[in-house]
């Protein structure tokens, strides 16, 4: 193999431009995912204002609806924002640059899209059974989506060996 291995200890024997490459793939397959779901739910919660009955709702799901729809928005935008980025950054040798803003990116998107998912629960229980369920509803899914994309992860990462930085 020609070139230099980017981590002897790894056992990829892979140069930093493959390793780069290797994780802007990964990066796009998890955008893959995770971009279906933000859509579906930002176009979801678009519509909803337009229904007749949005009107007859209490001031504070109004306001909850618009906080939930701006996270789901922003959501979209950093989900599509790596893929902007490459537009941006193509043949500029800039791939290092694009993997590490791609990841920031990345994970804005999934707290934002954890926010949104909690804040649509939340409001989907504030107009069937009132506020005081729909504050149950975001704390549970607020600690369930705190659980499992968060904290599982740190924990996971304690004991996962250390990443080393690429070497230029």
């Amino acid at each position: 193999m020609a070139g230099t291995d980017a981590d002897p200890e790894d056992g990829r024997e892979e140069t930093l431009t493959e390793r780069l490459d290797r994780n802007w793939n990964a990066l796009l397959q998890e955008l893959r995912v995770v971009q279906t779901g933000t859509q579906l739910l930002t176009g979801f919660l678009l519509t909803v204002a337009f229904q007749q009955t949005f009107r007859g709702l209490a001031d504070w799901q109004q306001m909850l609806y618009l906080v939930v729809v701006s996270l789901a928005v922003l959501s979209t935008v950093f989900a599509l924002m790596p893929v902007a980025l490459h537009r941006a950054l193509f043949r500029r040798r800039a791939m290092a640059e694009l993997v590490a803003w791609g990841d920031r990116m990345v994970k804005v998107g999934m707290a934002t899209t954890g926010l949104a998912v909690v804040g649509a629960l939340a409001l989907i229980f504030g107009v069937v059974a009132g506020a005081g369920p729909a504050i149950g509803a975001a704390v549970v899914g607020g600690l369930l989506v705190g659980s499992i994309w968060f904290a599982l992860p740190v924990g996971l990462r304690r004991g996962a060996r250390e990443p080393h930085a690429p070497s230029a």
